[in-house]
């Protein structure tokens, strides 16, 4: 049976409507989690850097450092498609997250500590992030990388995580009774309209998903082990206490997967749906839970504990 013109232009404003909705959605949805996470966040938090400064530091070196290495080495181990590749080192070049931490609490981590990784490291991926994302392109993509302007790029994640984050803290400044009362909801909101996102994403983008699951989900896996890993042997290669080292292993291993899927989108544009370069983030939100829950319940448990003594 042939397609009807009607039909054909049907179809045609349906893509341009999804498009529209992922490029208005996506982002609008970051920015309330980036609000949200904002709410957490005091003064205070960024004096602990001087309190704490070898823990910090080691958690600032590997989400800055170790990471985007380690998501290069199994990128290119597993041998990659090109474009999601370049979605493993986007995913890779971002910062924790609400989940980081909310699992370092779980974990009975040190939250000042992950908190505070997490809003220096999510101001610096304004820098970071663009610059990472254009050399990842030009050596994955070749003559075939688009055209990256860093500065925008650059401008354009810190008004997606940087201002959110700063008008949550400033609320946080005016009206504290209120923000105690309400950052609660609005972090639930926040990690409701999360799922929401990875659920559109999925549906919006099944056929892709399915077809690159196998493929991304091992790469992943072992990514994020790997991570958790060197997470716990520098904390402790580094006399850190138990606290410290549980929340640089999640900080090490965790990365904030709306900004991944924001940014890859950002990268290629969704005129024919979610792009592979997005497709990491998402496959990452699912396959992440695997390892990192089970190692909060060891880090919580009474097994956790006395291996941390040790």
């Amino acid at each position: 049976m042939q397609s009807t013109p009607f039909g054909i232009a049907s179809q045609h404003v349906s893509r341009v409507g999804s498009a529209m909705l992922l490029e208005f959605a996506l982002p609008l949805i970051l920015a309330v989690i980036m609000f949200s996470l904002g709410l957490g966040l005091r003064p205070a938090h960024f004096w602990r850097i001087a309190a704490e400064p070898r823990a910090f530091a080691i958690g600032a070196f590997n989400q800055l450092i170790v990471v985007p290495a380690a998501a290069f080495a199994i990128a290119t181990l597993f041998a990659l498609p090109a474009e999601l590749a370049l979605g493993v080192m986007i995913l890779a070049g971002c910062p924790g997250g609400v989940l980081s931490n909310s699992a370092s609490r779980y974990a009975g981590g040190n939250v000042p500590l992950s908190i505070s990784l997490t809003a220096v490291i999510s101001l610096v991926a304004a820098i970071s992030l663009p610059i990472l994302v254009a050399l990842s392109a030009r050596h994955f993509l070749g003559t075939d990388a688009p055209a990256i302007n860093v500065t925008a790029l650059s401008v354009q994640i810190f008004l997606l995580t940087a201002v959110p984050v700063g008008l949550g803290m400033a609320l946080t400044r005016l009206t504290p009774q209120f923000v105690a009362r309400a950052a609660p909801r609005i972090s639930q909101i926040a990690f409701w309209l999360f799922l929401l996102m990875i659920l559109g994403a999925l549906i919006e983008n099944w056929s892709a998903f399915a077809s690159n699951f196998w493929t991304l989900g091992p790469a992943l896996i072992v990514l994020n082990a790997a991570l958790l890993g060197f997470g716990l042997v520098s904390g402790r290669l580094a006399g850190l206490n138990p606290k410290d080292i549980t929340t640089i292993a999640i900080e090490s291993g965790t990365q904030n997967g709306s900004l991944g899927i924001t940014v890859g989108l950002l990268v290629l544009g969704a005129s024919a749906g979610l792009p592979d370069t997005a497709l990491p983030a998402v496959v990452y939100s699912i396959t992440a839970w695997f390892l990192t829950m089970p190692f909060v319940l060891w880090r919580r448990g009474p097994a956790g504990q006395t291996a941390a003594a040790v």
